[in-house]
């Protein structure tokens, strides 16, 4: 992924209305700084030009020990600042709660994604594909991810769209997102994890249409590749800059039996998706 496409969805040029909250947010909190810090700029530059060596008219008072309109400006308008930001960032922290569905009357498309070493895989239940490295959804259309890591602690994050948050293994955390118009989107993990850090990257696609994604679903399902839990115990090894990788087909279950091995014995994950298969 190049520079360009990262320059392309920083976060204060949001494409998504979670991307544009956070970012007023941000905005206004800043704003409301510059009530402290500009009249510390103000004050530097006159304090300095007024007790200048060659002013001998200016007041100097070295016994002062209070002043209670100075007490109050000093200690009232901080505690002001802090209130007003803290109420103002409880009531957002509410109103974008990650696991807060956009529009509960328009229906999500489910993914769920997986971190590995240095790769990120989806996995798309109600299309029954999988993809690594490569993120689509239609424009307009809420996205209702489930994360979770199949190795260290990782994060989640699409700038342009919205905030991060993190994954752990045998752990699963939600994230909603939506685009507002189509484009391609840098995404990636922004929490250490190790030398392939740096290349642990993905592209995030919206779609013009919901025909443009059905075309893509079926690009996806021409693939002569199917995500076993052989497959994924190959995948899963660490590695670094993977191609974009399809899947045409996932064994059932195949996301819970990963957060599920790390609550039990190694073979976990193979053993529940061998009976799946036997079952079949």
């Amino acid at each position: 992924m190049s520079a360009c496409n990262a320059i392309a969805s920083p976060v204060l040029d949001p494409k998504g209305p979670i991307a544009a909250a956070q970012t007023q947010l941000l905005l206004d909190a800043v704003a409301i700084m510059m009530i402290v810090i500009v009249p510390v700029f103000i004050m530097a530059a006159l304090f300095t030009w007024r007790y200048r060596g060659t002013n001998r008219n200016a007041r100097y008072a070295p016994n002062l020990a209070y002043y209670w309109p100075v007490e109050i400006l000093i200690w009232g308008v901080p505690a002001g600042i802090i209130f007003w930001l803290g109420l103002h960032l409880w009531s957002a922290t509410h109103r974008l709660d990650p696991y807060k569905p956009i529009d509960p009357e328009v229906p999500p498309l489910r993914v769920e994604a997986v971190a590995q070493d240095w790769k990120w895989l989806f996995i798309y239940p109600e299309q029954d594909i999988a993809v690594v490295n490569e993120l689509v959804f239609p424009a307009g259309r809420p996205l209702a991810l489930r994360i979770t890591s199949d190795t260290v602690m990782n994060s989640f994050m699409i700038p342009g769209l919205g905030g991060q948050i993190y994954a752990m293994a045998g752990m699963q955390t939600r994230l909603h997102l939506l685009a507002d118009e189509p484009g391609e989107f840098w995404g990636r993990n922004v929490q250490y994890s190790g030398r392939g850090f740096a290349d642990q990257q993905f592209r995030a696609i919206a779609t013009t249409t919901e025909g443009e994604f059905g075309a893509w679903v079926e690009k996806v399902k021409a693939s002569t590749q199917m995500l076993d839990a052989t497959t994924y115990e190959q995948l899963a090894k660490p590695s670094v800059k993977v191609p974009v990788t399809y899947y045409s087909g996932v064994q059932p279950g195949l996301f819970d039996s990963i957060i599920a091995k790390w609550h039990g014995d190694g073979n976990h994950l193979h053993a529940q998706v061998t009976g799946t298969e036997q079952a079949r």
